[in-house]
């Protein structure tokens, strides 16, 4: 609901007398649209080329200097108008609060029953009601001022008008403070502290009343406004035309605050004495920082609609050289979870990585960015995930829920071809960094050979099995035909040749560490190939997995060469896919909380099955159909996806870098 709307209808709810006194917001905002916009500082771009300054047209200088002359007149009205609002405020506040003192003091001796009390409790803070909407327009009218002018008046504005009565009233808080006072004295014990049911009964176990000092002042009180509220709801049920609300002494009025300024840990502490002097309730806060300069931000729910806190904000905003900002919620507005969500609704929270082991270049970046804008993606957090020069991100990203997530993973997969960045899209879940189960592809992805082609290499038949293995992972034969074609050209090829094949491994750069630094953080490990199991009992021992599945090659009765032969089921890709799911049914692990890594078509399988499914450096048919993709170097990335920092992969003690 736009606040001109918002305010009139709040008005509208007033007795006539008191709403002829509400700031006019419709008015003063038609003249900053009818003669402030068109002074505005905030220059087109025309309007900011460089011209000579002999030249007939204005130039920058003789512009600005005209506005601000124009300003200077327009602005001065502005102001002067929102001072005979403010003044006509202040002077009803005045003469109302003057008013209730004296009906007090007239008759402070008749009260006694705690309905009167109750009665004149509810003109308070109808009364401070009435203030806190007009100071709510007051902040709007001086943000929209400030924005259409290029001018920044709000805080000293606000600052100045600071001692003002209605905005620092003492005598109106001394007085609500011992009406309080009296309201408990002459409510029983069971009444304060029970809250009352929907008939206005009260229920509960009895409890003994605290002193009323201790209620008033102590820790208490907010006990205290909750059991007075009950007691107002249970006594007074407005009428149909009545414009005060139930629950008065709980108006939960959710304020946005924000302090921007170089002095840190000051800003927060200021802001939040400032909240703790006044005993907001803190829904939510958030820290960003560049360098010296910080922007803390607070999201509090109000217990009053008494003003002092606006004030000391601005004097604190003011000692601490800050700039401050607030915009005050209606009970209608829809705010996120967390001051750090998109405020929107109907939105799926997502995390994306891009990596660059090269860096992350400035046009990959501004392609990135406008594909988000795009598809209508927003952006609530980013953060840094390595050391030195940008190489690797975190975005937190709210995706529209309508957004088709195929046509999104082929934007993302095109992005990447182009730039050579790999950009990884996963929910953003309690899953996403509570994986502990990754199940890895042998060839080509835990080591940087192909088993196949190495046995063929020393067989002599390297040329007839790589062109097989080629068309196998490309997945333009069956894999299960393919494998029993390679393994048929090598008959007769000694057994020993697997352990010059051992001794010659070459492991892909980050395993080792990759494989400790899980192990050491609780995962499991397998490797699951279409390799041969020598070799995988062998590269399982030595990066230290818990499983290890491969084919078997039948061996001549003498246990010396090759038959040519397979021995048990092939493990194609479908096979891949069901021990992943057997191993993780044994380690009681969930599928989302599993990883899969492999390169090869045979492979697709189990990173559909996967919770995120990793093609490395896969061939490009696989990398065309796999969710992610990493096509860097080392494996250390996979620590990346799961959203952990250099610093943190350091304590992990085993990367050098």
């Amino acid at each position: 609901m736009k606040f001109g709307k918002y305010i009139k209808e709040r008005a509208e709810l007033l007795p006539q007398d008191w709403r002829n006194i509400c700031i006019n917001y419709e008015s003063l905002k038609k003249y900053i649209k009818s003669n402030i916009i068109p002074l505005t500082l905030k220059l087109e771009l025309s309007q900011m080329v460089w011209k000579p300054l002999n030249e007939n047209d204005p130039n920058f200088i003789q512009l600005i200097s005209t506005r601000l002359g124009e300003l200077q007149v327009k602005s001065k009205v502005f102001f002067e108008e929102l001072d005979s609002e403010i003044q006509k405020v202040s002077d009803f506040f005045v003469n109302q609060t003057d008013s209730l003192i004296d009906i007090y003091e007239r008759n402070e001796s008749a009260y006694s029953n705690e309905n009167d009390l109750a009665d004149l409790l509810q003109s308070i803070i109808k009364l401070e009601k009435f203030v806190f909407l007009n100071y709510t327009g007051l902040i709007k009218i001086l943000k929209k001022h400030d924005k259409h002018s290029g001018l920044n008046f709000s805080q000293a504005y606000l600052y100045r008008i600071a001692s003002l009565p209605f905005v620092n009233s003492e005598k109106l808080s001394s007085l609500k403070k011992t009406l309080m006072e009296k309201l408990v004295e002459n409510t029983s014990p069971t009444l304060i502290l029970s809250p009352a049911n929907g008939n206005g009964d009260v229920g509960g176990d009895k409890i003994k009343r605290p002193p009323i000092t201790e209620l008033v002042n102590g820790s208490t009180t907010n006990a205290l406004a909750k059991n007075l509220s009950n007691f107002l709801e249970s006594k007074f049920v407005p009428s149909s035309d009545s414009w005060f609300p139930q629950a008065a002494l709980l108006p939960r009025q959710k304020v946005l605050i924000s302090l921007t300024g170089s002095h840190g840990t000051d800003i927060i502490g200021c802001v939040l004495d400032c909240m703790a002097k006044h005993d907001c309730e803190i829904e939510d806060f958030m820290l960003s920082r560049l360098y010296h300069n910080v922007t803390f931000g607070v999201l509090i729910v109000l217990k009053s609609d008494n003003v002092d806190l606006f004030r000391d904000l601005a004097e604190a905003s003011r000692k601490w050289d800050g700039t401050l900002s607030f915009d005050v919620h209606g009970h209608q507005d829809n705010l996120p979870k967390s001051i750090e969500d998109a405020p929107y609704e109907n939105r799926i929270k997502y995390t994306s990585t891009v990596l660059n082991q090269n860096g992350l270049s400035s046009k990959f970046l501004d392609a990135w960015t406008k594909l988000l804008l795009r598809e209508k993606i927003s952006v609530e957090r980013m953060q840094r995930l390595n050391e030195g020069r940008l190489s690797c991100a975190d975005y937190r990203l709210s995706i529209p829920n309508g957004t088709d997530f195929e046509s999104l993973r082929q934007e993302l997969f095109q992005l990447s071809m182009n730039h050579g960045t790999d950009v990884a899209l996963q929910p953003d879940d309690v899953f996403r960094k509570h994986k502990r189960l990754v199940v890895f592809d042998m060839d080509s992805t835990l080591i940087q050979q192909e088993v196949i082609d190495e046995i063929a290499r020393l067989a002599g038949v390297v040329n007839e099995v790589a062109a097989i293995t080629e068309s196998a992972m490309n997945g333009e034969i069956d894999f299960k035909e393919s494998l029993r074609r390679r393994v048929s050209l090598l008959k007769g090829t000694p057994v020993d040749v697997l352990q010059t094949i051992k001794d010659n491994l070459v492991y892909t750069e980050g395993a080792k560490p990759l494989c400790k630094a899980l192990k050491k953080i609780g995962f499991k490990l397998a490797v699951i190939s279409g390799g041969f199991i020598p070799l995988a009992r062998h590269v399982k021992n030595e990066l230290g997995l818990d499983y290890a599945f491969a084919n078997q090659l039948k061996v001549s009765a003498d246990g010396k060469t090759f038959t040519g032969e397979l021995l048990g089921p092939i493990i194609d890709g479908e096979r891949k896919a069901e021990l992943l799911e057997v191993i993780a049914q044994a380690e009681n692990v969930t599928l989302d909380q599993v990883i899969a890594v492999g390169d090869g078509a045979n492979d697709l399988f189990m990173l559909a099955k996967a919770g995120l499914g990793i093609a490395f450096n896969a061939k490009p048919r696989v990398q065309e159909k796999a969710d992610t993709r990493i096509n860097q170097k080392s494996l250390k990335y996979i620590l990346y996806l799961l959203g952990y920092t250099d610093d943190e992969i350091k304590n992990l003690q085993f990367f050098n870098n």
